[in-house]
């Protein structure tokens, strides 16, 4: 099952610019929208393998994962003007 996260992104004269909403400081900018996602959803990767490692080296040996479920906001996509 895919994870979803949400891409604030925008056009700015030649560049594209994004922002992931869930993860603060995961944010790229390219020359075209595609290279934009691809380059986002490679820093979330990143940043996720990262945050993951640093929990569990800050938990030592003994710990347990628990998943954690939280309902998306109706209004938390669209178009924003």
């Amino acid at each position: 099952m895919d994870e979803l996260y949400t891409a604030v992104i925008k056009q700015d004269g030649d560049w594209w610019l994004g922002w992931i909403e869930e993860v603060p400081g995961v944010n790229c900018q390219e020359r075209s929208k595609e290279d934009l996602l691809t380059s986002l959803r490679e820093a979330l990767g990143e940043a996720l393998a990262f945050n993951r490692q640093e929990a569990r080296s800050a938990a030592g040996a003994d710990f347990v994962e628990e998943r954690i479920a939280l309902g998306v906001p109706e209004n938390h996509t669209g178009v924003h003007a």
